[in-house]
């Protein structure tokens, strides 16, 4: 079986699988621990409610992402979203820096395949 895959149909993919891996990979550990995820939501969300619900919401929003960045469906949408959820973690999150500076890069890889689609 061989695949004719070119180089600009590589790079998206290459972009929507690696976004996809960040935002399920963040979903299932913060189901499956919850413990240990609880503590990076901002302290006026704990404020406001129950934490852990909270964090399972947000866990089911980050799977729903995952798959439709996967799907190919869609995907400035889903990139742009993708972008704004990270740009939120950010700003959520000012005194972090030394946690959230990896989603710098996120939002930028977000964005440059927002750039790269067609839909």
């Amino acid at each position: 079986m061989k695949f004719n895959i070119t180089k600009e149909q590589l790079v998206p993919l290459l972009l929507r699988v690696g976004l996809a891996i960040v935002f399920m990979y963040a979903a299932v550990s913060s189901l499956m621990h919850p413990e240990e995820w609880v503590g990076y939501l901002p302290s006026f969300i704990e404020k406001m409610s129950n934490a852990t619900s909270i964090l399972k919401a947000f866990a089911v929003l980050e799977i729903l992402l995952s798959l439709w960045l996967l799907s190919g469906r869609l995907v400035r949408y889903s990139a742009l979203l993708a972008v704004l959820l990270l740009v939120g973690i950010i700003f959520a999150q000012p005194g972090d820096l030394p946690i959230t500076f990896r989603d710098i890069g996120l939002v930028f890889m977000g964005l440059a395949l927002a750039m790269s689609s067609q839909s």
